[in-house]
């Protein structure tokens, strides 16, 4: 699930601003570019769980990987990528895609480090889940298949490695859409404690940074991803089948390696790797984006999240903010497709 960054904590610590109001909103002040507004008539209706398969997945050699990837839509399409969190897998995507490719767009959903059947093409490469090796990861892949730009869209891991491009890498992105908004992250703000309320959120972010949490995630990886799942999203009653498509790509071999690394990076009780030092300095700054951007935010997501007037202030270009209600919970595309799927026609046309 998606860490809170500098500016949420202090968003914790202060409780400053009140949850924004349902609909699309724009930012607040002259130096905002107006609210991007809703296309029309560009993308079909959408239900959550029409849809049980992608068919036949792709792959291609990407930087440190072999990566795994779901593609569907016209090849002359501009192309969207899609990217998912933790504990989650490419099924989040499953009726967004669908819909994106119906509206004309080349849909790329890779597995990241760690799920499905990406592996690394290495033993010795570090099992490394720091942010800046999944950015890394990212640009591999749209590199691999001579992709020059994409919209970037997705939500836990995958919204902040796409605000990681959309922040150092504009000129690879089209347009953003982040669910829970700025998730850009560093060792040092995550050194600062929170409320007690607020850290036992984080339960298992402390569990991991233990022999015995590792242990236990390698021992009850399924158990512990459904109980995650049901803790983020309370609401959400998915099915057994809908939890086993997605359970059987944390079967992957470094699955465990790269959660365990992810969660202790983020509170330096693991190392980096040099490589990525460079990089983790300009995000430690919490640079600004400038790319068109839609946030997104379930009305009844029970992840940590940071407020969305934490983070409103680090989209300067065309943005707009926009609450799913209908007790739509953290994993939001897979929950309310429509609205994801929406957000992502709307974002290409601002």
């Amino acid at each position: 699930m998606s860490e809170t960054n500098e500016a949420s904590r202090r968003d914790w610590l202060k409780a400053a601003g009140a949850l924004l109001a349902a609909g699309t909103i724009g930012p607040a002040g002259a130096a905002w570019a107006q609210p991007i507004g809703a296309a029309s008539g560009k993308l079909p209706a959408v239900a959550a769980g029409a849809h049980t398969s992608f068919g036949p997945l792709r792959r291609v050699r990407a930087g440190d990987l072999d990566v795994s990837y779901a593609e569907i839509g016209p090849a002359t399409g501009k192309p969207v990528l899609l990217l998912h969190g933790w504990p989650y897998d490419i099924h989040s995507y499953l009726d967004v895609a669908p819909a994106l490719a119906a509206a004309g767009y080349r849909v790329l959903i890779p597995s990241l480090r760690g799920y499905g059947e990406t592996r690394f093409l290495s033993e010795t490469t570090p099992r490394n889940g720091q942010q800046a090796a999944l950015a890394a990861d990212a640009l591999a892949f749209l590199d691999a298949l001579t992709i020059e730009t994409a919209l970037v869209a997705g939500y836990d891991w995958g919204a902040r490695t796409a605000c990681i491009l959309a922040a150092l890498w504009p000129e690879r992105c089209t347009g953003l859409v982040s669910v829970s908004g700025y998730l850009i992250g560093s060792q040092q703000a995550n050194a600062m404690p929170l409320p007690p309320k607020a850290e036992l959120q984080w339960w298992y972010q402390f569990y991991f940074a233990t022999e015995r949490g590792r242990e236990g995630y390698a021992r009850y990886t399924r158990d512990f991803t459904r109980l995650i799942w049901q803790l983020a999203s309370p609401q959400w009653r998915f099915d057994e089948a809908t939890f086993a498509r997605s359970a059987a790509s944390f079967e992957n071999p470094d699955h465990v390696a790269i959660s365990i690394h992810n969660y202790r990076w983020r509170l330096n009780l693991a190392e980096g790797e040099p490589r990525f030092d460079a990089i983790e300095r300009k995000l430690a700054g919490f640079p600004t984006i400038a790319v068109p951007t839609i946030t997104l935010e379930g009305d009844a997501n029970g992840a940590p999240h940071p407020d969305p007037a934490a983070y409103a202030k680090k989209f300067t270009g065309r943005y707009a903010h926009r609450l799913i209600t209908g007790g739509i919970g953290h994993n939001l595309p897979q929950e309310a497709p429509q609205a994801f799927a929406q957000a992502v026609v709307d974002v290409d046309g601002a």
